[in-house]
């Protein structure tokens, strides 16, 4: 993967072994999953005038973006064929920087959102309308870009001008020049989530408060969105642990290489394809309205005739 979670690959001539096979099937499953409910979120108008099911939205469309490029680059990893000039890369990884930040930035604007519609639901009409949703998502891209500029702004003013037009393998290894750069670039990371889990908790607590004081129906709607908040803060920490995986397989390769495959494929696995398959399970299954609408167009309108013959 570009991000330094994919796996290293033997020669052209190697048979495709079977992690390559495993994770090109989950890779297929997870993206036709998301295409169905990206279709789904666009076939209802609530859906796409509601903000946390368009936060939702974007969470899918960057989780599929990022799925599809991993995939391409490991299988050209694999292969040995990812060797390019260095302005290309450079081209690719801007995109794969913004949306290697999108999803966590995004997971934590839904946090904010539950936060308000649970503990300020008469303003949450007016903070979290349709037009409040397109500048939210403009601020979520904006933030993203962040840590984007921070790394390539380093690496223009170390590099020299014919370090782009070397040919290089496309990793993000190619960013860091000096060890310096290696850790602005951790800072930044580390205070994103640093940010992100005060917030998180923030919101846990509020949600809590609100939730032991209400009642009824209100009482199940706001454990079910406290429920929500903490799937969240799972999921921000598979993104963190993806930020530490590169320190821990270089420390493993320095030890024997074999395990260092084999610790980088468990890192992809875990860290880089799980935390995608969570989205659909926190909305898209979780939710009961878009889960019906799901279950309406996966069976291709059957579970729609079936209930029209039962009520007639």
């Amino acid at each position: 993967m570009y991000d330094n979670n994919s796996l290293v690959g033997g020669s052209p001539e190697q048979q495709i072994n079977e992690q390559v096979i495993i994770v090109q099937l989950l890779v297929i499953i997870f993206l036709c999953i998301n295409l169905l409910l990206v279709i789904t979120f666009f076939k209802k108008e609530y859906f796409y005038t509601t903000t946390r099911y368009i936060l939702f939205a974007v969470t899918l469309l960057s989780d599929s973006f990022i799925l599809f490029m991993s995939d391409v680059l490991l299988i050209l990893t694999y292969y040995q064929i990812t060797t390019m000039d260095v302005w290309l890369c450079i081209i690719i990884s801007v995109a794969v920087f913004l949306y290697l930040m999108v999803t966590p930035v995004t997971l934590t604007a839904m946090t904010l959102e539950r936060y308000v519609a649970i503990c300020m639901p008469l303003r949450h009409g007016e903070l979290c309308s349709t037009r409040s949703t397109v500048y939210c998502i403009l601020i979520i891209h904006a933030l993203s870009s962040v840590p984007c500029i921070v790394i390539l702004s380093t690496f223009f003013a170390s590099a020299h001008l014919s370090f782009y037009t070397q040919y290089r393998i496309c990793t993000v290894e190619i960013f860091i020049l000096y060890t310096w750069q290696d850790h602005i670039r951790s800072a930044v990371h580390q205070f994103y989530f640093l940010m992100m889990c005060i917030t998180i908790v923030f919101s846990y607590v509020k949600i809590m408060t609100v939730a032991k004081a209400a009642s009824g129906e209100d009482k199940k709607s706001t454990w079910k969105g406290l429920r929500t908040v903490i799937l969240h803060a799972f999921q921000l920490l598979l993104c963190l642990f993806r930020l530490w995986c590169p320190l821990i397989e270089a420390a493993v390769l320095q030890i024997n290489f074999r395990i260092f495959n084999k610790v980088r494929y468990f890192n992809y696995i875990m860290f880089s394809l799980a935390p995608k398959c969570l989205s659909p399970l926190i909305y898209g299954l979780r939710d009961e309205m878009f889960f019906l609408e799901l279950k309406k167009y996966a069976l291709f309108g059957l579970y729609k005739r079936i209930t029209e013959k039962g009520l007639s």
